[in-house]
Formats: structure tokens, C-alpha cells, sequence
């Protein structure tokens, strides 16, 4: 799954991003692209519960898509 993220500047972002999908699906591969505010997800839960973990992390979702 790929969500384009807004308000990621900085490596604390990353972290709690990467901790908030974590939260919901432990064994989440999760990569953050702070330039491109792009984070790429390999997870089986549904993409709202990423989405929502992410919103709750005090990032926007953009747009989310399923590869």
C-alpha cells in the first residue's frame, strides 16, 4: 500500500509514522520517503486501519492506493 503523507519534515516523523502502523500490524514493513512524503506499507490489515493509525499519528493522508 502507498499513502502520500502531509506535515512528515523530519526523522521524528518517520518514527512515530512508522510506530503508529506498527501499533496496529507489528510486523508491518513500513517505508517513509520524507521528500517525496510518501509511505509505503506491506501490511495484510485494511489500508483504513493504516490510514486511520496515521491520521492519528497527527499526519494527513493525501491519497491512499493499494499495488
Amino acid at each position: 500500500m502507498e499513502f502520500q503523507v502531509e506535515g512528515m519534515s523530519c526523522q521524528h516523523c518517520v518514527a512515530a509514522v512508522t510506530r503508529s502502523i506498527h501499533e496496529v500490524d507489528a510486523t508491518a514493513k513500513v517505508q517513509v520517503d520524507l521528500e517525496k512524503g510518501k509511505v509505503v506499507v506491506t501490511s495484510s490489515k485494511p489500508v483504513d486501519d493504516l490510514k486511520e493509525a496515521i491520521d492519528e499519528a497527527g499526519y494527513t493522508v493525501v491519497s491512499a492506493k493499494t499495488a
